[in-house]
């Protein structure tokens, strides 16, 4: 009984959370909160070249949802990977407004043409994780994924 009591008063506390949430001597730690945050767009693809890319690395937080729009310029099929997905919980995924709920990870994500995906998640596994264009790698279309 003491126990179920021990742990109701951690989880109204939030002392069960204490793993996703910076530390009081650490003041310069980016904060968890309850709303996701937006991650800088990846647009694969330019109007100059077909292999740039318009950012490669993301550093995130373990424990905080996000928002992360990746985009095609278009003019070029686009096969995104990322060992990522196997470490965050997807909520949705959102193309032109559909939603697809998953409750499992995507394989990866297809662009046959231009366009935009919203992948919103949650931060589960610190770690470094990569993202790539596989067949595009050797050309620059690839990058890392910190979660701290």
């Amino acid at each position: 009984m003491k126990f179920h009591t021990a742990l109701a008063l951690a989880a109204l506390t939030g002392l069960v959370f204490a793993p996703f949430t910076a530390h009081a001597d650490d003041e310069d730690a980016p904060k968890v909160t309850r709303a996701s945050k937006n991650l800088p767009e990846l647009v694969l693809g330019s109007k100059d070249s077909t292999y740039d890319v318009n950012r490669k690395d993301f550093e995130l937080v373990a424990g905080q949802g996000y928002r992360w729009k990746i985009s095609s310029h278009g003019g070029f099929e686009y096969k995104f990977m990322t060992d990522l997905f196997r470490n965050v919980w997807v909520d949705q995924i959102v193309i032109d407004d559909l939603e697809v709920h998953m409750a499992g990870a995507p394989a990866w994500l297809e662009f046959d043409d231009k366009g935009t995906i919203l992948v919103q998640f949650h931060t589960v596994r610190p770690g470094e994780y990569t993202w790539s264009i596989p067949d595009l790698a050797d050309k620059g279309m690839k990058g890392k994924i910190i979660i701290k």
